[in-house]
């Protein structure tokens, strides 16, 4: 969805049109696969960070055109939401250099952009929901000014047919209406890439989907919402309401949502973007010119426009990904689950944990998810965003226990084998997976120390609910530009 699109409607012909060539797309791209044409040679990995602006007062600050304008690099770029931008990071190898070279890269990047920011008067802060961001801040005017996000708005109420129905049960109770997409632009994710054969993409998808509880238990940051106490990755459920195509009565036929965990584990990554064609309509029936299997005919690589634009409106926690590198195609995880934040190095952590298990996992003999129900993964999900670390989750030959316990015990030991094999020596890798082991060991992550702090002030201050969440937020700022995993922040 990262692509321009003019302001326009659609037509019934349009839309039989779209259809037509989606399908094309999907023989084209079977084709593909049958022929190998892929690159799997050089496989890499990605990163993506979404962010949110903020005045001098923690307040979100609606200025992304003007801060991309003083940012001037391409890596930049908007999101839905005015107060929303997110940085693509170059992708490379997993060892390329090193995590410290990585690192230094992601934060020359960042602060860089920190500064051009703050000369318009505005920050950023990697965070997966902002805590002082009020519901009047995410009306119709907190759309990007760019035109596919006021069509995607449009596109979604015409097929919903009602305002978008908002309800979170944590600590306190939201319960709101909606008559705009922009919530969904409070949420602000990190999104790891993993390039992968065709012949290994299911395997390494159905390990994402197996670990997307353990990773969201130990990486909740998104504890608040309009002022609520929620679950401790909000997150998840907001960005399921905030998207949702269907009114009650469809739901209730067991439609599935554009938000999706899916429903079975894969055995190609066919069946993902088959399944895109056969169950969602399209938002953005938008058709380009080019003929897939004429491309293919004459020995060129189709761009598969309408497989990959429809693809990108389909919410998947670890969606599929087609694109063409140097002239080459490539498939890809694209893993989703995460918030941004709280800091760089627990962002490398996190990714270091992720590419390291699903590497192990995919490497085991009788994989996890030969052992473990679809639905069991799921629950995970569900559970470790409403509970966080404390979260107690299903893993088989363990039964339910507790997140930290499954990572320490279990887990762990499996990302460092995995990244051992990936070439990472352990001078690399222990620093990483040692701040996962350390958030576990404290039992703190993000959300935790955003619900300690909030509380702390708002005993010791009286100064009212959103001033001290506004004064968290500005603590979170300073230790988020110190750089020290969010286990060493202190609450006082």
């Amino acid at each position: 969805m990262g692509r321009d699109v003019p302001a326009l409607t659609f037509t019934r012909e349009d839309r039989r049109r779209y259809r037509i060539k989606m399908q094309e797309c999907l023989e084209a791209f079977a084709q593909m696969l049958r022929e190998a044409r892929f690159d799997a040679e050089r496989p890499q990995v990605g990163l993506e960070i979404e962010l949110n602006l903020v005045d001098d007062r923690a307040e979100p600050a609606m200025r992304n055109s003007d801060v991309l304008e003083a940012i001037a690099d391409p890596a930049w770029s908007t999101e839905l939401g005015r107060f929303n931008l997110e940085i693509n990071i170059p992708p490379r190898r997993l060892t390329a250099g090193g995590p410290d070279a990585w690192e230094s890269e992601i934060r020359a990047a960042l602060n860089h952009a920190e500064e051009r920011a703050r000369s318009i008067g505005t920050h950023l802060i990697m965070t997966g929901i902002l805590p002082t961001l009020r519901q009047e801040d995410v009306g119709e005017g907190a759309l990007s000014e760019n035109p596919r996000y006021r069509l995607l708005n449009d596109q979604i109420f015409a097929a919903r047919g009602e305002d978008l129905h908002i309800e979170v049960t944590g600590i306190d109770r939201l319960r709101t209406y909606a008559d705009t997409i922009t919530p969904e632009a409070a949420c602000t994710s990190t999104q790891f890439h993993l390039q992968v054969s065709p012949e290994q993409f299911a395997d390494y998808w159905n390990a994402a989907q197996s670990i997307a509880g353990v990773q969201v238990a130990l990486a909740a940051n998104s504890p608040f919402l309009f002022g609520k106490e929620l679950w401790h990755e909000t997150r998840v459920p907001l960005f399921e309401q905030a998207t949702d195509t269907r009114p009650q009565e469809i739901k209730v036929q067991g439609v599935r949502p554009r938000v999706w965990f899916g429903e079975r584990w894969i055995t190609s990554v066919f069946d993902l973007f088959e399944e895109n064609l056969r169950y969602f309509p399209a938002l953005l029936p938008l058709c380009d010119e080019q003929d897939p299997a004429e491309t293919l005919l004459r020995g060129d690589i189709p761009e598969l426009a309408e497989l990959t634009l429809h693809n990108g409106t389909i919410y998947r926690w670890n969606r599929p990904v087609y694109a063409v590198a140097h002239d080459k195609p490539h498939v890809r995880v694209e893993n989703r689950v995460l918030p941004a934040g709280p800091t760089v190095a627990d962002t490398l952590a996190n990714g270091a944990f992720y590419y390291g298990l699903t590497r192990a996992l995919v490497e085991e003999d009788r994989p996890v998810w030969s052992r473990m129900s679809f639905s069991a993964a799921e629950d995970n999900l569900r559970t470790a965003a409403r509970y966080g670390i404390d979260a107690r989750l299903y893993w088989p030959g363990m039964g339910e226990v507790p997140a930290a316990e499954l990572v320490l015990r279990r887990l762990l030991p499996l990302a460092h084998r995995g990244l051992e094999r990936s070439g990472m020596d352990e001078a690399w890798r222990e620093p990483l997976l040692g701040i996962i082991e350390q958030r576990c060991v404290t039992g703190r992550n993000g959300a935790v120390w955003q619900k300690e702090m909030f509380h702390h002030i708002d005993a010791s201050a009286h100064c009212g609910r959103h001033e001290a969440l506004r004064r968290m937020t500005q603590q979170y700022i300073d230790f988020m530009h110190l750089n020290a995993p969010v286990h060493t922040w202190p609450v006082d």
